[in-house]
């Protein structure tokens, strides 16, 4: 039985969020490498495997106080930074295209929507957009530079239900505090032959292998949850959702490398992540388990 370290600041799980057994066990000891360099632990589920980080803080806000934090700032001009930028560019078109073939044409809810570069592309394309992004700076500049309807997450409990074709979630479901309730709000807000998006980091990746507690994909405390395919279906099961698609994000590999060489203290990050991702995708092949991989899901019948 896993003992939850006693902290004032932190907040212990006692259960898991997937199949509420409270048989917990360590899973592994890392820390914020990203920007803290605070001390946490890792859970996993005894019954049904799944991953989370626990204890987590009481105020999960602060860790995303920083600068550096690049999913709302890219504009630093380092290597890193430069990057992620060029990955964005080129993940839009694909994001784009994916979405477009399952649904030409209609209403988009992007949760996550960051500084609202993915959903101006689809509004350029005819799309009704709507997006929801927690962070108020990225809210301001997405309403600012492209004139999107973006909002806090407490309205997504006043949005009309069965009202989006696509709801999207592109790296934001690890994040949510409440998976659950995250996971109750898209299934009634979405039609009944609407399209759910997920892209996730995935734990049983060649990389997280690799790299253990240095895998810049943990990021904790931020990424609250650390699924694997087996376990993100269970949580689909156990919401009455349906995967009906999977496919790789085969250039995270790269900057996720990238991240986890630069937290090993590497001096030249940028030439073994390149190798490193290469090595990675490869091996992936065998089973589709890249580092980070799309989930297309519908309601079950």
């Amino acid at each position: 039985m896993f003992h939850v370290k006693q902290n004032s600041n932190l907040i212990p799980v006692v259960q898991c969020p997937i199949c509420e057994s409270n048989d917990l066990s360590l899973y592994m000891e890392t820390k914020d490498y990203f920007y803290t360099q605070e001390d946490f632990t890792i859970t996993k589920c005894n019954k049904c495997e799944f991953v989370f980080t626990n204890p987590v803080p009481k105020n999960l806000a602060r860790y995303y106080e920083t600068d550096e934090y690049l999913s709302h700032n890219t504009k630093d001009g380092g290597p890193i930074a430069s990057l992620y930028s060029l990955l964005r560019s080129i993940n839009i078109k694909r994001k784009y295209n994916l979405v477009s073939s399952f649904c030409k044409s209609g209403k988009i809810l992007d949760i996550g929507s960051g500084s609202g570069e993915l959903l101006n592309y689809f509004n350029t394309n005819s799309w009704e957009t709507t997006g929801i992004e927690p962070n108020i700076t990225a809210r301001s500049f997405s309403k600012k530079e492209y004139s999107l309807d973006i909002y806090d997450e407490d309205k997504l409990d006043s949005l009309q239900p069965e009202y989006f074709d696509v709801i999207s979630m592109w790296h934001v479901l690890e994040h949510v505090s409440n998976l659950n309730n995250r996971l109750m709000q898209v299934k009634r807000l979405i039609k009944e032959n609407g399209t759910l998006i997920f892209a996730l980091p995935n734990l049983n990746s060649p990389d997280a292998n690799k790299y253990q507690k240095y895998w810049s994909a943990l990021d904790v405390p931020r990424h609250l949850y650390h699924f694997t395919q087996k376990t993100f279906n269970k949580l689909l099961e156990k919401h009455d959702l349906k995967l009906i698609h999977a496919e790789p994000m085969k250039l995270d590999a790269y900057y996720v490398s990238m991240l986890s060489e630069k937290y090993k203290k590497n001096r030249f990050p940028l030439l073994t992540a390149i190798i490193g991702g290469y090595l990675s995708n490869f091996k992936a092949r065998k089973n589709n388990n890249y580092s980070s991989m799309i989930f297309v899901v519908q309601k079950g019948k």
